[in-house]
């Protein structure tokens, strides 16, 4: 895993998170749409579930998935903050900090800090390098984490 992708982690995260969250907006709308019909005839008490629970269910699943990944989420971006915090260059860190735990376009983060898109690119690309010697470092002291790149 380079240390661009290591830092990417928690957009993608992210971004899984916000389609899960669609989903089960998707979800609650079809629940909402679910109406009884009424007859005189007797129905069989052994008959499946409703569409109404059926989709209640999902949602109650996917709400689950939903805090677990968030949770992993605020755990990524802790590990990711103290990654950044170990860069010495400040305006490498608030470059880090606005792409990979803002997710700012290169654009917004170009105009923020006062730079043409060009210099930004190679602020990240210098800034990516002392990282990646970060996580190499860090990999050789703890075994239980893996940080190839």
């Amino acid at each position: 895993m380079t240390a661009k992708e290591y830092l990417s982690q928690a957009h993608h995260l992210d971004q899984r998170i916000d389609a899960k969250i669609a989903q089960v907006a998707s979800l609650n709308e079809l629940a909402t749409k679910c109406t009884a019909t009424l007859t005189g005839m007797p129905r069989n008490p052994n008959r499946g579930s409703s569409t109404m629970a059926d989709a209640v269910c999902k949602i109650i699943d996917l709400q689950g998935e939903i805090n677990r990944d968030i949770d992993r989420l605020v755990d990524l971006k802790r590990e990711i903050v103290e990654v950044i915090k170990s860069v010495d260059n400040t305006e490498y860190q608030i470059l880090l900090e606005k792409r990979y735990l803002c997710f700012h376009t290169w654009e917004q983060i170009a105009v923020d800090m006062h730079y043409s898109g060009k210099w930004i690119q190679k602020l990240h690309d210098r800034a990516l390098d002392v990282v990646a010697d970060i996580l190499k470092a860090k990999s050789v002291h703890d075994s239980s984490v893996e940080f190839p790149s």
